[in-house]
């Protein structure tokens, strides 16, 4: 790490990004007795951090790869940084996205004067045709995070913060590919090695988490897209090989947790930081409530702030769960005369009812998808305890990713049609042929028996697929699953598909 120190103290990052502010965050460091501090990366030109690495990078190239110019693949704040590092210094820049990449983001690059290419569904896709153009144009491929150039020009922030607040206890940092954390951290622990690094990643892209327990890189087989961020499936080897030095620990969160960040850090800021700009803090905030943190000098590194607006809807709607302000139930009631008011009066009360559908299922029961308002997690103990004692049998769905995502925007029952049926949830690419893909992969004898789609906002929409499989069909069934290009997920024995779907 005494190289990378020294890379830290030369590197050449303020031609473009800007020395950013270190605020208290007065609400979330009264809600947790804590001093938080906010690290405003989403006040750089680009809204990231990233303009930082790119440009170290970009300014140590020689005069004979900046004649070449310089390439890369990437789906946001990477290529925006790319774009106008390489601007700046009158270089040619060539970016590499998926043909999924909101237009939004592809007109930010195009702006700051690079020329994009858009290929593939996903990110590696994307990559694999960068690698191509690589070995025909001759540029310089500019990694976003596996590069010691890159890491040092990260590595920046934390030269800042010991400036800032020398009396810091602890860091969190967002994890991707490992870049940032590498460089923050690997320059902390040279000259402050008693504060405490704590890395940040989602539940669902977790790759850096399993790779530190595993003593070795681990590759993920897909990753989640709400933080897309920071979906990054393997972490570089350099990055690894620091972070086993500097890290001291990772704590991984939720979609919800990470909704209910971006509002925390809103209500403090007026600023909306996308999901994997708001990740530090909902690490934060989990580990002080783990750990019961009481009066200490917390800092979370608000890493970017590029949030598609289309977006921020289902944020709106995750984030009362994500603070335990909304609990979701299935309830069966008997079907009689005055049982769903009986069930509205005495059980919900005067509960705030964010969520009510009511489904007969047959002349003797019904049910019920209810969510009612919370104030505390005993609160919701308190109500299924209620339910249980006057005999409404149920079942708690707030952590119940189908219930949230597709249920609870759905009206039906569970089909009686065929005892063949199979639930399956996939992620599709936001393209106009994605559905037409899918269903011209699948055999004419498979019968689709439901399909709902929503859009997030984001490069791919969350899809509820129930299938009519014969049981001598499922080993077929499972090889066009396999051969698909889209994630998918099995939900035929939630509890959430038995009650409602």
């Amino acid at each position: 790490m005494d190289n990378l120190f020294k890379q830290v103290l030369t590197a050449r990052v303020y031609d473009v990004a800007e020395h950013t502010d270190l605020d208290l965050a007065g609400n979330i460091s009264k809600q947790l007795e804590n001093n938080v501090f906010l690290k405003r990366e989403d006040l750089q030109p680009v809204f990231s951090f990233k303009i930082r690495g790119a440009f170290n990078r970009i300014f140590h190239l020689t005069a004979k790869q900046q004649a070449a110019g310089v390439i890369c693949a990437s789906a946001g704040n990477h290529a925006q940084g790319v774009a106008l590092s390489a601007a700046h210094l009158g270089l040619s820049a060539l970016v590499v996205m998926p043909k999924t990449t909101p237009r939004i983001k592809v007109r930010a690059v195009e702006r700051l004067g690079a020329e994009v290419v858009l290929e593939g569904d996903s990110f590696s896709e994307a990559a694999a045709h960068c690698e191509a153009l690589l070995r025909k144009t001759g540029r310089t491929f500019i990694h976003p995070f596996n590069d010691p150039l890159v890491i040092a020009g990260q590595g920046t922030i934390a030269h800042e913060l010991l400036e800032q607040c020398p009396e810091m206890q602890m860091v969190f940092v967002p994890i991707g590919g490992g870049g940032l954390i590498s460089g923050i951290g690997g320059f902390l622990k040279a000259i402050q090695p008693a504060v405490r690094v704590v890395g940040v990643q989602p539940e669902d892209s977790n790759a850096m988490a399993l790779s530190l327990a595993a003593g070795r890189r681990v590759a993920l087989k897909d990753v989640g897209l709400f933080a897309d961020g920071v979906a990054v499936k393997q972490v570089g080897d350099r990055t690894f090989a620091l972070a086993r030095q500097c890290v001291d620990d990772i704590v991984t969160v939720t979609t919800d947790e990470t909704c209910s960040a971006i509002k925390a850090i809103y209500e403090d800021t007026r600023s909306i930081m996308e999901p994997a700009g708001a990740l530090a803090v909902a690490g934060l905030r989990k580990t002080v409530q783990r750990q019961g943190l009481r009066g200490r000098n917390l800092v979370a590194i608000n890493s970017g702030a590029n949030m598609n607006f289309d977006r921020l809807a289902f944020v709106a709607e995750r984030t009362q769960i994500g603070e335990r302000r909304e609990a979701l139930f299935a309830v069966t009631i008997p079907e009689r005369p005055g049982a769903m008011k009986f069930f509205c009066k005495e059980m919900v009360g005067e509960r705030n009812v964010t969520e009510f559908n009511y489904r007969l299922m047959g002349r003797n029961e019904a049910h019920i998808f209810v969510g009612v308002g919370i104030n505390s997690e005993s609160e919701r103990q308190a109500f299924s305890r209620a339910l249980r004692e006057h005999g409404f049998p149920h079942v708690d769905l707030t952590d119940n990713e189908l219930a949230k995502t597709h249920v609870r925007h759905m009206v039906g029952g569970k089909s009686e049609v065929s005892a063949h049926e199979v639930l399956y949830r996939f992620e599709f690419p936001e393209r106009p042929t994605a559905l037409l893909d899918f269903l011209m992969a699948m055999s004419e004898n498979w019968n689709i028996s439901l399909f709902h789609y929503r859009m997030h906002g984001a490069d791919f929409g969350r899809v509820l697929v129930g299938f009519e499989i014969p049981h001598g069909e499922r080993t077929a069934f499972k090889r066009f699953l396999d051969g698909l290009k889209y994630a998918y997920q099995e939900e035929t024995h939630n509890p959430a598909y038995s009650l409602f779907l």
